[in-house]
């Protein structure tokens, strides 16, 4: 190691972290030992090794609402991930939780998402469970597929860019932000082969870290939000219809109040504007109220205790209307229902050609002890674009012109 390098020193823990935030310093490591890195925490060098990782890349052609090639503008899973990060790291910072941490697992939050969105995961899982029952092994990983435990997987064991270990070998705060849902089956199945990981909390209850907790919420305002955008831009949805939803109406009629010429799109960003702004304030106030009334001090009090980063209770009923809006009027419109048909019939035709013709599967696929999972696996990592241009390529039909 050269003289400059050596002088080199990891940064400090930063004094200003609240006493329940994590701290790099007392992270609870990674899955294989590594030399901690001479100028970045522990948490910094997750967020780079995501960023760089092939995965992340993929985020740019998989669908968040619409699909890539209907429109430039519609967001996908890479800009998604991104405003999740960028919400995340405002909040963080006014409740002096750890920035790094809360961007690194919004980045990865998605990383095993399959392409088409949630219709992919859909079709996968019904593709899944269905081969296993006709194979007879229902309790064992084949049966079914979960895209949180898959952006584990995907951090874990997928990529492969280091000579030593499979995976991108995060810290287990990064890896326990990441998994944010898990079924009993799989959590007990992660549990036996690492009983002290980050499954553990949904056999025994408890939370994730405040950064974690933190990230689900981001997560939920950050697609609402742009889901009203992406909904208006498509024409599925109007300013009119918004009218019926009392959070989004409430920040137009404020828009219009100190703007009474604003129109159009204009007033569409504005108002979304205003309901982030006020989305953000009420989590920072509400949660804040939580942590003092509940005096947690440390990281395994708040992991001991029911989540604590929440929006205050008229807040979060606004935002199930809000949910509940799109869900009816965007989500399961017909010209949405008609595509996402499409895009679920594209993920469960290429997954019994696979399983029926393994040697189109890549050789490193198809080497896998277990071909519905490897299956699986390539098929989750797939792009809209790929999978249709694969199903058109094996299937012989072309279900997206």
């Amino acid at each position: 190691m050269s003289a400059d390098a050596a002088s080199l020193q990891v940064p400090p823990s930063p004094a200003v972290l609240a006493p329940c935030a994590c701290d790099p310093a007392r992270s609870r490591g990674r899955r294989f030992t590594e030399p901690e890195a001479p100028t970045r925490t522990a948490f910094q060098r997750d967020r780079d090794r995501i960023i760089h990782s092939t995965a992340f890349r993929r985020l740019v052609y998989k669908t968040q609402v619409f699909l890539n090639h209907e429109g430039d503008l519609f967001r996908t899973r890479l800009t998604h991930s991104l405003e999740v990060a960028q919400l995340g790291r405002s909040i963080a910072r006014s409740l002096r939780l750890n920035e790094d941490l809360v961007e690194a697992i919004a980045l990865a939050h998605d990383l095993g998402h399959t392409p088409f969105g949630h219709a992919g995961q859909d079709a996968l899982n019904a593709s899944m469970r269905a081969w296993a029952t006709r194979q007879g092994s229902e309790s064992d990983d084949q049966a079914g597929f979960e895209h949180n435990l898959q952006s584990l997987r995907v951090v874990d064991a997928l990529e492969e860019r280091y000579p030593a270990f499979d995976g991108l070998n995060l810290c287990f705060e990064t890896r326990e932000g990441i998994l944010k849902h898990c079924s009993a089956a799989n959590a007990r199945r992660l549990m036996a082969q690492d009983p002290s990981g980050v499954a553990r909390r949904f056999i025994e209850g408890g939370s994730p870290s405040l950064e974690a907790q933190l990230c689900n919420l981001a997560d939920e305002i950050a697609y609402n939000a742009h889901d009203i955008d992406d909904g208006v831009r498509s024409g599925l949805l109007t300013l009119q219809q918004l009218e019926e939803v009392p959070l989004f109406d409430r920040y137009r009629r404020r828009a219009l109040a100190a703007h009474p010429q604003l129109a159009g799109r204009r007033l569409l960003f504005e108002s979304i504007r205003l309901m982030l702004s006020d989305q953000v304030y009420d989590v920072i106030d509400t949660t804040r109220d939580r942590l003092a009334a509940a005096g947690v001090d440390d990281v395994e009090a708040v992991r001991s205790r029911a989540p604590l980063v929440a929006f205050s209770a008229t807040m979060r009923e606004e935002s199930q209307v809000l949910k509940t809006f799109l869900l009816r009027n965007l989500y399961r419109h017909p010209r949405v229902v008609e595509t996402t048909g499409r895009a679920r019939q594209v993920v469960a035709d290429l997954f019994e050609t696979y399983m029926q013709r393994p040697d189109e599967l890549p050789e490193a696929h198809g080497r896998h002890p277990n071909r519905a999972r490897a299956v699986a696996d390539y098929i989750a990592g797939m792009t809209d674009r790929f999978a249709i241009r694969e199903h058109e390529r094996l299937c012989g039909a072309v279900l997206f012109p």
